[in-house]
């Protein structure tokens, strides 16, 4: 069964204007199929591929680099190789923005502790005032 562009919009929490975007870009692994009236008409298999796209540019792999694995896929078999370089070397980036994240979230911590507890030593005679 088809869905519908709004149907494809609402199960992938893309705008319809995004979708557009996505298709005009080549990020869709798969020719869209026209209905009557020339109306997008998407499947599941669209589906799961766009969110593999979303959490790919969630994480910060750039849309032409999104572009290039789906190029590679529709190739088909005999470029796995390429396929794993680009996941790989975007693995290791996003490992890299983990540290990188877990250091920030130890600092505001750290900040959130400090300021918690002068609060918490004011906040008696605060009341009492």
């Amino acid at each position: 069964m088809g869905l519908s562009i709004g149907q494809v919009a609402e199960r992938t929490g893309l705008s319809v204007h995004a979708l557009r975007f996505y298709e005009k870009e080549g990020i869709l692994a798969h020719q869209v199929h026209r209905g009557p009236g020339g109306r997008r008409v998407y499947t599941q298999r669209d589906v799961d591929w766009l969110r593999m796209c979303i959490m790919l540019r969630m994480s910060g792999m750039p849309v032409p680099e999104i572009r290039r694995y789906t190029d590679l896929v529709r190739q088909g078999d005999g470029n796995e190789l390429q396929r794993l370089d680009i996941l790989k070397e975007h693995q290791d980036r996003v490992r890299q923005q983990m540290v990188q994240l877990q250091e920030c979230m130890d600092l505001i911590t750290h900040k959130v502790g400090i300021y918690q507890d002068y609060v918490n030593s004011i906040a008696p005679r605060a009341v009492g005032q």
